[in-house]
């Protein structure tokens, strides 16, 4: 199973979200090919609703904690509660690695 479809089912089984977005960004980085190292999530909860950013970032943090321990190097967070989702406009394109 990729990374992808592990944090995909790790985030889903742990936060019931109502959008989730799971984006493998790994190719804009320094990485061998086929890496599965630099994602960005996008994550729609009724759970955070009242939470500040770090609490909905520590609670995706806390779902991936193996993950991290095996090896995901960077995980760009888009935490929203879903009437902040419906509000949102575009999403911030990632920026491209410098190093």
């Amino acid at each position: 199973m990729s990374v992808e479809q592990i944090i995909t089912e790790k985030l889903t089984a742990a936060l019931s979200p109502s959008h989730l977005e799971v984006i493998n960004e790994s190719h804009n980085h320094h990485v061998p090919p086929n890496s599965e190292t630099h994602f960005k999530v996008i994550i729609t909860c009724g759970s955070f609703e009242g939470k500040r950013l770090l609490a909905r970032h520590r609670a995706v943090n806390e779902a991936l904690v193996t993950e991290f321990a095996n090896g995901l190097h960077a995980l760009s967070m888009h935490t929203f509660t879903p009437t902040e989702w419906a509000e949102e406009g575009d999403l911030p394109a990632s920026p491209k690695c410098k190093g």
